[in-house]
């Protein structure tokens, strides 16, 4: 295959950008010479992220409106116009200077600028929805753009049918063949041999309402032969550290952030977690069941949106943010119920996409034929 060149941009949360860094080197792998550059958003984490995976990012002065109704946030709107233009002349310079083949939108601010100028270029664009329920900025875009790589059936409500790939999310790699690392997961969380394991993660930066849940009704996994696996997030772990040290209560381990998410997930029987795109597609490839708590605090509620696609075929099941203290005795329930537990694992698994990266790369590459 050819040289060629191209653009990645989008960003935000991790949610968007590790599925962009997954599709860049799915890109490298399969074309050596290919050249990538990412486009961001200055001040968001993916100017920090990008660049720690060894690809180049040059970072766009764009912001989101604000919802709220604040004093600072109406000063922000004010000059929403004045930076968005400003984005988009810096996006077209960018474009005009890498020349690439193709640009691909990920999601978040700096995708709409960059995918747009593209377009008046008359550059190939495709974009990947992560999501069961698209964004303003994708669905905005999808009108000029030539392909849209979805995760979840039923995207015909906001884009158009021919343009279309059932693809899923791209995950990352070591989640497969979780059966081979058993033995170095459970050294590596001292779990012995009969314990069972409650997996809770409340997204990289943890999740209060979830971690308030689970410490109000700790007392509940006292003397049982489980082992709780918990990622508080940095900004939570002290405080949490201190309380689990005042309650004694052996069989927690509680992190931070957990580093071998695949040594935790090849351990987990049952996993508490956020329903974003990204842990809803670990969590079908592989095939965990679990107790979903979509956040309240995202666009389009499409936390729940996502969740409601695993429930409705139950392969998980969901509790609501404010009911966070049913957590344990409902993964505890679940754990006592292995033929429930089973299904809920089956059907978590026949959702899965193992080659979501791969067909992404695919399209890509389509669009330069």
């Amino acid at each position: 295959m050819s040289s060629y060149k191209i653009i990645i941009s989008g960003g935000g949360t991790g949610g968007h950008i590790y599925p962009a860094i997954a599709i860049a080197r799915k890109i490298q792998e399969l074309n050596k010479n290919a050249e990538i550059l990412f486009v961001g958003a200055k001040g968001r984490m993916e100017m920090e992220k990008v660049p720690e995976e060894g690809f180049n990012i040059v970072g766009l002065n764009v912001v989101g409106i604000q919802r709220s109704l604040s004093i600072n946030a109406i000063l922000k709107n004010l000059k929403f116009p004045f930076l968005l233009l400003k984005s988009f002349n810096h996006a077209k310079k960018i474009i005009e200077d890498f020349k690439p083949n193709i640009v691909v939108g990920v999601g978040g601010y700096a995708s709409g600028p960059t995918l747009r100028m593209a377009h008046r270029l008359k550059i190939p664009t495709l974009i990947q929805e992560q999501n069961s329920y698209a964004g303003l900025t994708n669905k905005w875009l999808s009108k000029k753009t030539q392909k849209i790589c979805v995760a979840y059936e039923n995207m015909s409500q906001f884009f158009e049918v021919n343009k279309l790939v059932l693809t899923g999310n791209p995950v990352r790699k070591d989640i497969e063949n979780l059966e081979t690392k058993l033995s170095e997961a459970k050294k590596y969380f001292k779990v012995s041999k009969n314990e069972k394991v409650i997996l809770v993660l409340g997204g990289s930066l943890g999740a209060k309402s979830i971690n308030e849940g689970i410490i109000n009704s700790i007392h509940t996994i006292k003397d049982q032969d489980i082992k709780l696996i918990w990622q508080v997030g940095k900004r939570y772990f002290e405080a949490i550290e201190d309380q689990l040290n005042q309650i004694k209560i052996p069989n927690v381990n509680v992190f931070a952030f957990i580093k071998r998410m695949d040594l935790a997930y090849s351990l987990a029987d049952v996993v508490i977690s956020r329903a974003g795109a990204l842990s809803i597609s670990e969590l079908t490839l592989a095939g965990k069941p679990s107790i979903l708590v979509p956040s309240p605090n995202v666009s389009e509620d499409h936390q729940t949106k996502n969740a409601m696609s695993l429930v409705v075929k139950s392969a998980a099941i969901l509790i609501k943010d404010n009911q966070t203290n049913l957590l344990l005795n409902t993964a505890i329930e679940l754990l006592k119920d292995e033929n429930q537990l089973n299904r809920v694992s089956q059907n978590a698994k026949k959702m899965g996409k193992p080659n979501a990266t791969q067909d992404i790369v695919n399209e890509i590459f389509k669009l330069n034929s």
